[in-house]
């Protein structure tokens, strides 16, 4: 390759990079999303709102057998349990989190540091959820 050429590569490569890495975020921002209102919504039918689930309620199993036939893995008990555990942890958090892609870059980069003083607490989710991430897509089939 001639020298212009290997600069319109590496343009065009970077432009790709960049994109896959929007679009990466954008997966994981909406599947996070996602998770959290399948959390809530399992919180507000099993325990109507409360931290504890009413004795003998049965919906998750029943949830995790009808959503995996329907999406396939990604949505096992303790996927679902964990969702709902996400929920409670951050009942707030995730709604204004997804306000701040409406705000202006400055003061949304500001918001996101001290969003990420709780640590690793977005971790409860298993990577073998229904849509692959970054982390995830290399493994699967």
């Amino acid at each position: 390759m001639s020298e212009p050429q290997m600069i319109l590569f590496e343009q065009i490569r970077t432009l790709v990079e960049q994109a896959r890495g929007r679009a990466a975020r954008a997966v994981n921002q909406t599947m996070t999303e996602t998770y959290w209102h399948i959390g809530r919504l399992i919180v507000e039918e099993e325990q109507g709102g409360e931290s504890r689930a009413i004795y003998g309620v049965r919906l998750i199993p029943e949830l995790s057998r009808r959503l995996t036939l329907e999406y396939g893995k990604g949505f096992d008990e303790s996927n679902l349990r964990n969702m709902r555990r996400f929920y409670l942890a951050f009942p707030q958090q995730i709604q204004d989190a997804v306000r701040l892609e409406s705000a202006p870059s400055t003061s949304k980069r500001d918001a996101v540091r001290a969003e990420s003083s709780e640590g690793s607490k977005f971790a409860i989710l298993k990577e073998n959820s229904p849509i692959p991430t970054t982390s995830n897509a290399a493994s699967s089939p």
